[in-house]
């Protein structure tokens, strides 16, 4: 294959693995991938579409970052997504992003609807979804379809520098240098939603873990966070 061809079966797997966390339903949700300065590969709809679960490599369509066909044939049955400027102007906006998952969890949304902030409620359970929530979870509080560059950029200015935000009524957006990345932070925040969904339906309170305990949180390294992680994800996909 070439690196085009390996970079859009990347996406299409960061897909599938994010319908089989649940993070995604039905048709919609996207992922995508900047490739240089003007193109990104990006998840885009045809008229035989099934849903993100069934996403292949040939859903993943090369596009400039103004919208248009990337190469020849790049939009031929294909329409590019509404929301394709959540992905560009996330991707403007920070160069260490190069990957950008837009995801509608029900569990985060949820929780951010019944006033849950996303905290660092537990700590070696899931140890970069600590450190992610410690950092802070921004929302971006509008419920709206983020289908132009102005709306697009005012979801990034809510988004503060950090790597996911919470849109509101509607899901997330989550950016990383690799789409791995990308969509590993959106499992770790559902975690974290999940988790306190359950601890306030059980009648209990949410509280941070104590200072103390972030000194023995350590980097594990990526081939541990990342590496096996995604194998795992992968591994759980259903076979074709």
């Amino acid at each position: 294959m070439t690196s085009l061809d390996e970079q859009r079966a990347l996406v299409a797997q960061g897909c599938r693995v994010a319908a089989a966390r649940g993070l995604v339903d039905g048709i919609l949700g996207h992922l995508s991938l900047r490739v240089d300065d003007e193109h990104l590969l990006v998840r885009c709809r045809s008229d035989t579409d099934t849903g993100v679960a069934f996403t292949r490599p040939g859903d993943i369509r090369l596009l400039t970052l103004d919208g248009r066909a990337g190469a020849g044939g790049e939009l031929d049955g294909y329409r590019v997504p509404n929301e394709l400027p959540i992905h560009v102007e996330t991707l403007l906006a920070n160069p260490r992003h190069r990957a950008v998952a837009h995801l509608h969890p029900p569990a985060v949304v949820a929780a951010d609807l019944a006033g849950i902030a996303i905290r660092p409620i537990y700590g070696a359970y899931d140890i970069p979804g600590a450190w992610l929530a410690r950092g802070g979870v921004p929302v971006y509080e509008r419920a709206v379809l983020i289908r132009t560059p102005a709306l697009g950029k005012e979801m990034v200015a809510a988004m503060r520098g950090r790597p996911v935000v919470i849109c509101r009524g509607h899901g997330i957006t989550s950016a990383g240098a690799t789409v791995q990345q990308a969509v590993l932070q959106a499992i770790s925040l559902d975690a974290l939603a999940r988790m306190s969904l359950r601890v306030k339906g059980a009648g209990g309170t949410l509280r941070d873990i104590d200072d103390t305990d972030w000194d023995d949180l350590p980097d594990l390294g990526p081939s541990f966070t990342a590496e096996a992680a995604w194998r795992h994800e992968v591994a759980r996909l259903p076979a074709d």
